[in-house]
């Protein structure tokens, strides 16, 4: 078990990097779609908690997170259409996508306890390095003022997400 969670935390790190490392500065159209893709893989990886947890706190962290997250993701959609840009494909988005499809099978031969500790603790993780590269990399890089204010508006929600985290994470131990 402890071995599964070094794993999980090493990739989280991983995709840290992978995020923080991305391109000098990435453009708009990157950034949206790094973004959008960032709150995908957590709408899958609550999916996947709903399927799988039997756990009152557990479920009702990953119901948030599937409904903020979409919710960010819808925005994020009705602005790429408002500017006309379409969102670039990059390898920061192709790393995230890889990693959490590497997270979610590992996350999916889990149960019970075992899967909760381990999905929360992913979320902490996972939230504490999206805001990290929100604050350091995104939101300094985006030159469009309306993409700015909604990636503002999301590092804001995804604060609220990662404390969540950490209370669930806290009452698991």
């Amino acid at each position: 078990m402890k071995t599964l969670i070094s794993t999980l935390s090493a990739a989280c790190f991983a995709l840290a990097a992978t995020i923080a490392t991305a391109a000098d500065k990435p453009t708009d159209p990157e950034i949206a779609h790094i973004a959008y893709s960032a709150g995908v893989i957590d709408v899958e990886a609550a999916k996947l908690a709903l399927t799988k947890t039997t756990n009152a706190d557990v479920k009702a962290f990953a119901e948030s997170m599937q409904k903020d997250h979409e919710a960010v993701n819808d925005m994020a959609l009705a602005l790429v259409k408002k500017l006309n840009v379409t969102p670039e494909d990059n390898a920061t988005s192709q790393a995230l996508a890889k990693a959490a499809e590497e997270k979610r099978a590992e996350l999916g031969k889990l149960d019970g306890a075992a899967f909760d500790k381990a999905y929360i603790d992913n979320e902490v993780a996972y939230h504490q390095q999206v805001n990290g590269a929100l604050e350091t990399l995104l939101i300094p890089s985006a030159q469009n003022a309306e993409l700015k204010d909604l990636l503002e508006t999301g590092l804001k929600l995804f604060q609220g997400h990662e404390q969540h985290a950490k209370h669930v994470a806290a009452g698991l131990k």
